[in-house]
């Protein structure tokens, strides 16, 4: 039987070539990253969630919203009918600015905090991040600084570092952003020659430091920056979930030039990934044009699934439904940290939103603790992710959302057992000799109440 051809030996030349390239592209595959992927790193707090999400930790780390309100049946249905009669255009590619009838919807709900708006100048996205992500994209060059609370949003924090921007902190008290300590940061900053880019904030039920910025503070806050030639950018994703049926007028309906970002993440669905921003005119094009580059255009499915459940179903009493299981979840916690938390703890009382924040006493360092606490089958997110600069290692958040009132509860109660083992062993072998980075002082604020 004849046998197969064998193919001949590649020729002495291709063979030392071919390894060349292979052990180039082996020993060095990042030299070919860009510049700017350096500061892409993995937040602390995303890393949490794997260990978090074992059945047997008690996780008040995450702010997953709680889903189980939510009317599934109807929605379902929602969905069967969305394939059946528009399926066509719901399947299909749509607009990079979003569903025409979306955009007027939300200039809607906007509406309920005192926001006028044209649905022109809404570019809908994939979920804020993403309007997050592409307003850092077309305001920030390499080595621009942006100013953000301090703490501030994980999410914001990496799409700044994405983007090589600098942050910048400014503390927050009780009643929210500090407006003397603003105008001192621009005074500052103007003195070395460098006009921020944009303020960053979270005026309402802020994440993760749980207070609101005072209503007599936002026309200061909005003046200081205009003073200054620094553009605003208001994430607002909790605004309609006040505890005490108060809707505190947004920065945006105080000021058109205002860059408004908003969600249906937390008073809807967050796996659905729709968001929004609501942007000058000047701005619109450019947003839409990044927005493009991005996806070519957001999912017109869940887009037209959102429209058709603000247009058929009562979304007013749903946010109140979520809004009372929040408050009855926030209570627990505060309950619980109340009696199970050794002396020295301080935390803020939040009048709406997802989250606690809490101060440790001195000497605790709250992110080599997370260890320990996960051994104890409970998960929290260390402060230190959530500032730009190392600070926040006495402060943790807590997020009362998703765990049922009883495991927070359970979660609180382990967490003081691993607290007590820490100022045990402080008070053996002595507190360190210098505070932590970031223990005290005006730079890392820890809102309570006294």
């Amino acid at each position: 039987m004849p046998q197969p051809a064998t193919p001949p030996p590649p020729s002495d030349a291709a063979v030392p070539a071919a390894g060349v390239a292979a052990a180039a592209a082996a020993a060095a595959p990042t030299e070919r990253f860009a510049a700017r992927t350096a500061g892409m790193t993995a937040s602390e707090i995303r890393a949490l969630f794997a260990v978090a999400s074992r059945p047997e930790v008690v996780s008040l780390a995450g702010g997953m919203p709680n889903l189980a309100a939510l009317p599934l049946e109807s929605l379902a249905a929602e969905v069967g009918n969305l394939v059946a009669r528009d399926g066509q255009v719901a399947l299909q590619y749509g607009s990079a600015q979003g569903v025409p009838a979306l955009r007027e919807q939300i200039c809607e709900v906007m509406a309920l905090e005192g926001i006028r708006a044209d649905p022109d100048d809404v570019v809908v996205t994939v979920g804020s991040q993403m309007a997050l992500d592409l307003v850092t994209r077309i305001y920030c060059d390499p080595g621009d600084v942006v100013l953000a609370e301090g703490p501030s949003y994980v999410g914001a924090l990496g799409s700044f570092a994405a983007y090589q921007a600098r942050v910048v902190h400014v503390a927050m008290d009780e009643h929210g952003l500090v407006p003397e300590l603003l105008r001192d940061a621009l005074r500052s900053l103007a003195a070395q020659g460098i006009t921020p880019k944009l303020l960053y904030t979270i005026p309402n039920f802020h994440n993760p430091a749980g207070v609101t910025l005072a209503v007599e503070r936002r026309a200061e806050v909005l003046e200081i920056c205009a003073s200054y030639g620094v553009a605003v950018v208001e994430d607002n994703p909790y605004g309609l979930l006040g505890f005490s049926g108060r809707t505190y007028p947004a920065l945006r309906s105080l000021d058109r030039d205002v860059v408004y970002l908003g969600s249906f993440s937390k008073t809807f669905a967050s796996g659905l990934r729709v968001g929004w921003a609501l942007v000058p005119p000047a701005v619109r094009d450019r947003l839409v044009l990044a927005a493009e580059s991005a996806t070519l255009c957001p999912p017109s499915f869940t887009q037209m699934l959102v429209s058709r459940y603000l247009a058929g179903h009562d979304w007013r009493s749903q946010i109140k439904t979520f809004t009372e299981a929040y408050r009855e979840r926030r209570d627990a916690l505060l309950d619980a940290l109340e009696t199970h938390l050794p002396d020295g703890c301080t935390w803020n009382v939040p009048d709406g939103g997802f989250y606690v924040w809490l101060t440790v006493p001195e000497g605790v360092d709250t992110k080599a603790m997370l260890p320990r606490a996960v051994t104890a089958r409970v998960a929290y997110a260390s402060g230190t992710g959530f500032y730009a600069d190392g600070f926040g290692t006495r402060q943790l958040r807590l997020s009362y959302c998703y765990p049922t009132p009883e495991r927070i509860t359970e979660g609180v109660r382990r967490l003081a057992g691993v607290l007590e083992a820490e100022l045990d062993v402080m008070r053996t072998f002595g507190t360190p000799a210098r505070p932590a980075l970031g223990a005290g002082g005006p730079q890392t604020p820890s809102p309570s109440t006294p």
